[in-house]
This record gives C-alpha cells, structure tokens and sequence, in this order.
C-alpha cells in the first residue's frame, strides 16, 4: 500500500460520506429536529454501519452480487422503497416536541442497520472492494484500511451534516416553517433515490 494509495481511499472515503446522500440528508433533519446530542446515536450508527457493511461484503458477499445481478438488483429496489418511505416520514413531521408526532431520532443499531438498506452505501462497499483491494496477502490488510478511513472520515464529515441541521432548526421559528424544512429533507431525500437509480 503506497502513499498514493492511501491519499486516494481517503478523497474517495471522502467524496462518497461527505456529499448529499441518504444518510447526509436524515442526519441533517434529526440534527434540526433533535439536535446533536440527540442525533448522536444515529452518527455513530453510520460512520461505523459502513465498515460493517463493507465487512460483510468483503466476507463473501460481493462475489454473490458479480454472479446474480438480480439479488443487487432486488436489494436496490427494497432499499429504495425503504428510503422513500423514511422520506415520507420525514416530510410530514412537524415541529419538534409535537405530540401527534412522537418522532424520536434513530438509535445507534437503527443507524447501522440502514446502511443494509442503502444503495449509496451499497454502491460504496462495492467500489471500495473493486478500487481498492489488493490480491493475495494484502486482501485483509487492504479493506482493514478501507474500513478505518470509513470511520475516520465519515464520523466528522457527517458530523458536519448533524450541525448544520441544528443550526436550520435554531432558524426556523413557526409550525409552518417546520413543515416546510421538514417537506424540504424529505424531498431531497427521496430525489436521492431518483438520482441513485439514473
């Protein structure tokens, strides 16, 4: 593993955690309607869901996706109804503290167990596994690294996320404001699956 290499995995670890995804947009609404603290869980649960997930995929997984096409594809369409549903959930809260809602953020294994169903996070385990792994002795030491800049670079790259939600929430001031945030994320997060699918 040359330096090049390892400058390389981070810009990508980089490029793929840090800009608009699934995650990146729920994270911005938890952080808006349950602020840090709060969303907390839910950021561990993804900066350490992909690791997992690329675990998993480097176990023996991603030979399964190369051979049957349709069980990417199957996982893909389930994903993506999953997620249009949270984007509908997120569309319709209200304001925090609304007692019809009695939404709470998600918990650190909910936060995990959604990159499960994610086809960005997906599509990321499986570029990893294709650009970065190295053959023969340096397959496990390879996605050893690939797991750790995952976490190294999602935890504040998303972080980032969490806070500026936060600061929109210190923004908006009315019922009517709220709905239209939250109407907002929640069409941002289901264009994410327009744009997953193009």
């Amino acid at each position: 593993m040359t330096m090049e290499w390892v400058v390389t995995l981070f810009g990508f670890a980089l490029l793929t955690c840090g800009t608009p995804g699934p995650n990146n947009l729920m994270l911005t609404a938890s952080g808006a309607n349950f602020g840090m603290r709060r969303t907390l869980p839910h950021l561990l649960g993804v900066s350490v869901g992909q690791p997992v997930l690329q675990l998993v995929l480097a176990l023996g997984l991603y030979p399964l996706f190369e051979r049957w096409p349709l069980l990417r594809l199957a996982l893909q369409c389930f994903g993506s109804l999953y997620l249009l549903w949270l984007a509908w959930r997120i569309a319709v809260a209200g304001a925090p503290g609304d007692p019809v809602q009695r939404s709470r953020p998600l918990t650190l294994l909910e936060g995990v167990a959604f990159q499960f169903l994610n086809p960005k996070a997906w599509m990321m385990g499986i570029s990893a596994i294709s650009l970065f792994t190295r053959e023969g002795a340096g397959y496990w030491p390879s996605q050893l690294v690939v797991m750790g800049a995952f976490v190294l670079v999602a935890l504040p790259s998303c972080g980032v996320w969490v806070l500026f939600g936060q600061q929109l929430g210190h923004w908006v001031r009315s019922e009517r404001g709220w709905r239209r945030l939250n109407g907002t994320l929640g069409g941002l997060t289901a264009l994410c699956v327009v744009m997953l699918w193009m």
